[in-house]
């Protein structure tokens, strides 16, 4: 049976490519080499904005700005479809010092970013308030609150997209491992897998830190490797703070029934999952010289997961250079969830023709990366 596009790889990238497909009318099989969302998708926070954003390059930015504007009606939209809800919930993200502040304070001016250099206290909860009461003034002066930042519950998001998807009429086969894209005269003829030879009019590689393996010699430079991230998960009986808090590279983000997420280690270590004490105590340490709350609580939850680690963590998104019907969607690194519905839009858009919404070029780039 002949279908009009395999996707290959349902994490968030793949389903929300296979979402945006059916709603065009597309006939859509997804191949997941274990189980949907299991990886980097349910792995991470869900915090839909970079880390500390004015350090990144505007091909970052680009992308995560436009595709945050359409996370609002994409998760409504979800809810309503699926009753799923995936906590979509404009918090804020409190940025704690040492970073500079003037250079953070003309970025957000430059890129029209809302920044406030004060906390109101009616937006603040007692742990937040206190961590600014307990700093000296230098330090509280440096403090920098981006109200507009966003978060997603990124296992119910996922949960969302794979009854949406069902409901759309696509097939998703999990455990099925994808062996070899085959591929002459400039045109993908089929692909093999554990599970059977596949045919499509076109296919589209989603397999995040696996990207390279999957695409074998059609790979050509791209360099997209798997980076370990673990985290950590605590549970209050209420949420203990508001926003996300941010220092350095951890991150504590509250849930609204009280779990607390504390992340994220970087790793470059191949395609090892295992979590390691040393990597516990230091984000337990990070976490606790912010919050001295957690000190004492039971430890819920320690797992890791794999990015797809890219350049500048700028993602490849778009046609194979030289098979026409082969696209990639991949290399999102940190920010695959935020980037999500805008890269399905560009990959999609690539598929039927029509105009982009911004600036694609910098996304193809990575075919030629070192």
């Amino acid at each position: 049976m002949k279908h009009d596009v395999i996707v290959i790889g349902a994490g968030i990238i793949g389903l929300a490519t296979a979402e945006r497909l059916l709603l065009q009318g597309a006939k859509v099989t997804i191949l997941e080499r274990n189980k949907i969302g299991q990886e980097s998708s349910w792995a991470g926070g869900g915090i839909l904005s970079p880390l500390f954003p004015w350090n990144y390059k505007n091909d970052v930015i680009q992308l995560t700005n436009y595709s945050t504007k359409l996370f609002p009606a994409w998760t409504s939209s979800l809810h309503k479809t699926t009753g799923i809800d995936s906590e979509y919930e404009t918090c804020g993200m409190l940025m704690l010092p040492p970073f500079d502040r003037d250079t953070a304070i003309n970025w957000c001016a430059k890129h029209g970013i809302n920044v406030r250099q004060h906390i109101v206290s009616n937006v603040s909860c007692h742990i937040e308030e206190t961590y600014i009461e307990n700093t000296n003034k230098k330090t509280r002066n440096q403090t920098l609150f981006l109200p507009d930042v966003a978060q997603v519950r990124n296992p119910r998001l996922l949960q969302a997209l794979k009854k949406r998807i069902v409901q759309l009429g696509g097939e998703i086969i999990e455990n099925c491992r994808v062996n070899q894209i085959k591929a002459s005269n400039w045109q993908t003829q089929s692909i093999t897998s554990s599970c059977g030879e596949f045919i499509a009019d076109h296919y589209i590689v989603c397999t995040g830190a696996w990207s390279s393996k999957i695409l074998g010699t059609h790979a050509l430079k791209l360099n997209i490797r798997p980076i370990k991230g673990q985290m950590l998960l605590f549970k209050f009986a209420k949420p203990p703070i508001r926003k996300i808090l941010v220092r350095n590279d951890l991150y504590i983000i509250p849930r609204q029934d009280g779990h607390l997420l504390i992340g994220s280690t970087l790793e470059d270590v191949g395609f090892n999952k295992q979590v390691t004490v040393s990597a516990r105590n230091y984000l337990l340490e990070g976490a606790q010289n912010i919050m001295p709350e957690l000190e004492g609580m039971t430890l819920i939850q320690h797992w890791s997961g794999l990015r797809p680690g890219s350049p500048d963590n700028i993602p490849t998104i778009g046609r194979h250079p030289n098979i026409r019907n082969l696209y990639i969607n991949c290399g999102h690194f940190r920010y695959g969830v935020t980037m999500a519905p805008a890269s399905a839009e560009i990959v999609v858009n690539e598929i039927i023709n029509v105009p982009q919404p911004l600036d694609i070029s910098p996304y193809q780039t990575g075919w030629n990366s070192n």
